[in-house]
Protein backbone atom coordinates (compact mmCIF):
# COMPACT_ATOMS: atom_id res chain seq x y z
CA UNK A 1 0.00 0.00 0.00
CA UNK A 2 1.40 3.44 -0.97
CA UNK A 3 0.19 6.52 0.78
CA UNK A 4 0.73 9.74 -0.53
CA UNK A 5 1.89 12.65 2.16
CA UNK A 6 0.34 15.59 0.16
CA UNK A 7 1.62 18.05 2.84
CA UNK A 8 5.08 17.42 1.83
CA UNK A 9 4.44 15.43 -1.74
CA UNK A 10 6.53 12.63 -0.64
CA UNK A 11 5.50 9.01 -1.05
CA UNK A 12 5.29 6.68 1.91
CA UNK A 13 4.57 2.55 1.91
CA UNK A 14 3.50 0.11 4.24
CA UNK A 15 5.07 -3.14 4.94
CA UNK A 16 3.13 -5.74 6.99
CA UNK A 17 5.00 -8.51 8.76
CA UNK A 18 5.44 -11.77 11.11
CA UNK A 19 8.30 -13.08 12.59
CA UNK A 20 7.48 -14.23 15.75
CA UNK A 21 6.65 -12.03 18.93
CA UNK A 22 5.85 -8.76 17.33
CA UNK A 23 7.66 -6.63 20.67
CA UNK A 24 10.81 -8.26 18.70
CA UNK A 25 9.90 -6.82 15.07
CA UNK A 26 8.98 -3.77 16.46
CA UNK A 27 12.08 -2.58 18.41
CA UNK A 28 14.44 -3.50 15.59
CA UNK A 29 12.54 -1.53 13.10
CA UNK A 30 11.71 1.58 15.64
CA UNK A 31 15.53 2.10 15.03
CA UNK A 32 15.84 1.40 11.19
CA UNK A 33 16.42 4.98 9.11
CA UNK A 34 13.75 5.29 6.63
CA UNK A 35 11.20 3.90 9.28
CA UNK A 36 8.21 6.10 10.27
CA UNK A 37 6.19 4.27 12.55
CA UNK A 38 5.80 0.68 13.50
CA UNK A 39 2.30 -0.64 14.93
CA UNK A 40 2.27 -4.06 16.42
CA UNK A 41 -1.04 -5.44 15.83
CA UNK A 42 -3.02 -8.66 13.67
CA UNK A 43 -3.00 -10.06 10.47
CA UNK A 44 -4.51 -13.09 8.54
CA UNK A 45 -7.31 -13.82 10.28
CA UNK A 46 -11.09 -14.37 10.03
CA UNK A 47 -12.18 -12.82 13.27
CA UNK A 48 -12.86 -8.98 13.74
CA UNK A 49 -10.74 -7.05 15.95
CA UNK A 50 -9.43 -10.14 17.55
CA UNK A 51 -7.73 -9.79 21.39
CA UNK A 52 -4.24 -10.67 22.33
CA UNK A 53 -6.10 -13.48 24.42
CA UNK A 54 -8.39 -14.68 20.87
CA UNK A 55 -4.88 -14.81 18.81
CA UNK A 56 -2.81 -16.63 21.52
CA UNK A 57 -5.47 -19.49 21.68
CA UNK A 58 -4.76 -20.05 18.04
CA UNK A 59 -8.68 -19.54 17.15
CA UNK A 60 -8.89 -16.77 14.84
CA UNK A 61 -6.18 -17.65 12.15
CA UNK A 62 -3.99 -14.34 13.04
CA UNK A 63 -0.59 -13.77 12.98
CA UNK A 64 1.12 -11.60 15.54
CA UNK A 65 2.56 -8.98 13.19
CA UNK A 66 3.76 -5.01 12.65
CA UNK A 67 2.71 -2.95 10.35
CA UNK A 68 5.88 -0.40 8.91
CA UNK A 69 5.60 2.61 7.61
CA UNK A 70 8.77 4.11 6.03
CA UNK A 71 9.99 6.10 3.09
CA UNK A 72 11.14 4.30 0.49
CA UNK A 73 13.25 7.26 -0.63
CA UNK A 74 15.28 6.24 2.37
CA UNK A 75 14.75 2.56 3.01
CA UNK A 76 13.40 0.34 0.03
CA UNK A 77 11.29 -2.96 0.53
CA UNK A 78 13.83 -4.98 -0.38
CA UNK A 79 15.80 -3.37 2.67
CA UNK A 80 13.16 -3.71 5.02
CA UNK A 81 12.67 -7.73 4.29
CA UNK A 82 16.54 -8.01 4.34
CA UNK A 83 16.38 -6.73 7.72
CA UNK A 84 13.51 -8.93 8.61
CA UNK A 85 15.21 -12.51 7.37
CA UNK A 86 18.14 -11.11 9.78
CA UNK A 87 16.03 -11.18 12.83
CA UNK A 88 14.09 -14.22 12.84
CA UNK A 89 14.28 -17.79 12.12
CA UNK A 90 12.49 -18.15 8.54
CA UNK A 91 12.88 -22.26 8.49
CA UNK A 92 10.70 -23.02 11.37
CA UNK A 93 7.13 -23.55 11.14
CA UNK A 94 5.18 -21.46 13.83
CA UNK A 95 7.70 -20.86 15.85
CA UNK A 96 10.34 -18.40 16.98
CA UNK A 97 12.51 -19.73 20.05
CA UNK A 98 10.12 -20.80 23.09
CA UNK A 99 7.22 -18.80 21.10
CA UNK A 100 5.25 -21.69 19.65
CA UNK A 101 1.99 -21.55 17.58
CA UNK A 102 0.50 -20.44 14.20
CA UNK A 103 -0.12 -16.57 15.46
CA UNK A 104 4.33 -16.64 15.71
CA UNK A 105 4.34 -18.06 12.08
CA UNK A 106 7.00 -16.66 9.49
CA UNK A 107 4.54 -14.63 6.97
CA UNK A 108 4.74 -11.45 4.83
CA UNK A 109 1.31 -9.82 3.87
CA UNK A 110 2.37 -8.18 0.99
CA UNK A 111 0.07 -5.04 -0.41
CA UNK A 112 0.75 -4.45 -4.16
CA UNK A 113 2.15 -7.13 -6.61
CA UNK A 114 5.59 -5.07 -6.14
CA UNK A 115 5.88 -6.57 -2.68
CA UNK A 116 4.93 -10.10 -3.04
CA UNK A 117 7.36 -9.91 -6.52
CA UNK A 118 9.95 -8.55 -4.30
CA UNK A 119 9.23 -11.17 -0.94
CA UNK A 120 9.35 -13.84 -3.40
CA UNK A 121 12.72 -12.83 -4.98
CA UNK A 122 14.32 -11.94 -1.49
CA UNK A 123 13.15 -15.68 -0.49
CA UNK A 124 14.77 -17.28 -3.58
CA UNK A 125 17.79 -15.59 -3.24
CA UNK A 126 18.50 -16.27 0.34
CA UNK A 127 18.05 -20.12 -0.11
CA UNK A 128 20.10 -19.63 -3.44
CA UNK A 129 22.88 -18.41 -0.60
CA UNK A 130 22.12 -21.56 1.43
CA UNK A 131 22.47 -19.36 4.61
CA UNK A 132 19.99 -21.84 6.63
CA UNK A 133 20.40 -25.47 6.23
CA UNK A 134 16.06 -25.92 6.36
CA UNK A 135 14.27 -24.57 3.91
CA UNK A 136 12.34 -21.44 4.22
CA UNK A 137 8.69 -21.77 5.29
CA UNK A 138 7.99 -17.85 5.26
CA UNK A 139 4.37 -17.35 4.12
CA UNK A 140 3.86 -14.89 1.55
CA UNK A 141 -0.26 -13.72 1.38
CA UNK A 142 -2.06 -11.08 0.13
CA UNK A 143 -2.99 -8.11 2.72
CA UNK A 144 -6.62 -7.99 3.89
CA UNK A 145 -6.67 -6.34 7.05
CA UNK A 146 -4.63 -5.21 10.02
CA UNK A 147 -5.83 -4.74 13.68
CA UNK A 148 -3.65 -2.79 16.10
CA UNK A 149 -3.17 -4.87 19.33
CA UNK A 150 -4.12 -3.52 22.85
CA UNK A 151 -1.91 0.16 23.98
CA UNK A 152 0.53 -2.06 26.22
CA UNK A 153 1.83 -4.03 23.14
CA UNK A 154 3.04 -0.74 21.31
CA UNK A 155 6.68 0.43 22.26
CA UNK A 156 6.60 -2.94 24.53
CA UNK A 157 10.74 -2.99 24.07
CA UNK A 158 10.91 0.68 24.99
CA UNK A 159 8.75 0.77 28.01
CA UNK A 160 9.69 -2.42 29.32
CA UNK A 161 13.38 -3.09 28.48
CA UNK A 162 14.55 -3.96 31.84
CA UNK A 163 11.48 -7.05 31.71
CA UNK A 164 13.26 -10.24 31.83
CA UNK A 165 11.26 -11.74 28.48
CA UNK A 166 12.81 -7.84 27.12
CA UNK A 167 16.84 -8.86 28.16
CA UNK A 168 16.74 -12.24 27.32
CA UNK A 169 15.23 -12.60 24.31
CA UNK A 170 14.43 -9.02 22.44
CA UNK A 171 17.91 -7.18 23.59
CA UNK A 172 19.99 -9.58 21.76
CA UNK A 173 18.02 -9.19 18.49
CA UNK A 174 18.12 -5.83 18.90
CA UNK A 175 22.09 -5.60 19.43
CA UNK A 176 22.76 -8.61 16.52
CA UNK A 177 20.17 -6.06 13.97
CA UNK A 178 22.60 -3.19 15.83
CA UNK A 179 26.17 -5.02 14.61
CA UNK A 180 24.71 -6.05 11.29
CA UNK A 181 22.94 -2.82 9.97
CA UNK A 182 25.25 -0.31 11.58
CA UNK A 183 25.20 2.05 8.40
CA UNK A 184 21.17 1.62 8.41
CA UNK A 185 20.74 2.68 11.96
CA UNK A 186 18.33 5.70 13.09
CA UNK A 187 20.99 8.93 14.00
Amino acid sequence: MTTEDRANGSTREVATLGGGCFWCLEAVYQELRGVEKVESGYSGGFVPNPTYRQVCSETTGHAEVVQVTFDPGVVSYRDILEVYFTIHDPTTLNRQGADVGTQYRSVIFYHTDEQRRIAEAVISDLESEGIWEDPIVTEVEPFDEFYVAEDYHQNYFRNNGFQPYCQVIIAPKVAKFRKQHLDRLKA
